[in-house]
């Protein structure tokens, strides 16, 4: 078999992973190059065009999976016997990560019956109506109305909302830099994986051409959020970040935010929730359309 060259996602490759990731649009929020990018820094994921499709591999001493090919549907089919022998030759079994539904559905009509699919309720994302998000209307959100209401209230005349711009990305970035403090990032691994993205997010925002917001009290920010677009009717925010002793300042960056930013598309995805009861309790709170499921891809035994 060919030697295959797989290279970690830097930004001189913006332009191929983009290009192949807008022709076959996901809501996944992993479908982009920023998330690509900014996470290939602590998983080991590494992409390579195969057979005119881009396939992205995560691969270390301990497994080799891919992610689904993005191309077209022939172009895929002989893709996956290429990465079917790599992972042969590598000593796994074959498996795909991070499959969503739709992805599936493909890999059914080709090879019927021949893979299984186990979803990860943790990796799902949540899937929000931008209007809802922006408006909070309805007595299901009546309760986020009401810290919105207290926020604006209790910070008559002090806050605003602006967006992220080169003047005040750097102001973000000594937020960020306070909030990693106060959170014990240091002890806490995936807490800081977080945060390096979330710094290299500011420090890249304009050559990743991301969108972000951020909102001041007395004229310092005390919350901030980032996101992109990642297809034609469907927004991700990647990063969203505020004191946790300023109350109601999360409801309010991520109200403020879609409403300033957002209202050009349907929906809103603001990712999984890893599994965390609380984050997963908050995300229900505001009621999701739907979530994006996504599972692990491994044939089925003969």
């Amino acid at each position: 078999m060919e030697k295959i060259e797989f290279k970690r996602a830097e930004l001189e490759d913006k332009e191929i992973i983009s290009r192949y990731l807008s022709l076959h649009a996901s809501r996944s929020c992993e479908r982009t190059f920023v998330n690509v990018f900014l996470w290939s820094r602590k998983y080991p994921v590494k992409w390579a065009i195969i057979e005119n499709v881009l396939v992205f591999k995560s691969e270390d001493d301990t497994h080799v999976s891919f992610a689904f090919p993005i191309g077209e549907a022939g172009d895929i089919q002989r893709a996956m016997k290429v990465m079917e022998e790599y992972s042969k030759e590598k000593g796994y079994p074959f498996s795909m990560y991070n499959v969503t539904a739709d992805n599936f559905e493909e890999l059914e009509a080709w090879y019927p019956g021949r893979f299984q699919i186990e979803y990860n309720r943790d990796l799902a994302d949540y899937i929000y109506e931008s209007e809802k998000l922006s408006t909070l209307s309805g007595k299901k959100l009546h309760a986020k109305r009401n810290h919105i209401n207290k926020f604006k209230s209790v910070y008559d005349g002090r806050w605003s909302y602006e967006p992220i711009t080169e003047d005040n990305v750097e102001e973000c970035f000594q937020m960020a830099l306070r909030w990693r403090n106060d959170n014990g990032c240091e002890e806490d691994e995936e807490k800081n994986a977080e945060m390096c993205v979330t710094l290299n997010a500011l420090r890249l925002f304009k050559e990743l051409e991301l969108v972000g917001g951020l909102l001041r009290i007395d004229g310092e920010v005390v919350a901030f959020t980032i996101g992109e677009p990642v297809s034609a009717d469907t927004f991700v925010v990647h990063i969203e970040k505020a004191f946790a002793n300023i109350q109601g300042a999360y409801p309010m960056i991520n109200q403020q935010f879609v409403e300033h930013e957002c209202m050009d598309y349907q929906y809103v995805n603001r990712e999984e929730d890893t599994g965390s009861e609380g984050l997963r309790k908050a995300k229900l709170s505001y009621r999701p359309v739907f979530l994006v499921e996504k599972g692990k891809v491994t044939e089925k035994e003969r």
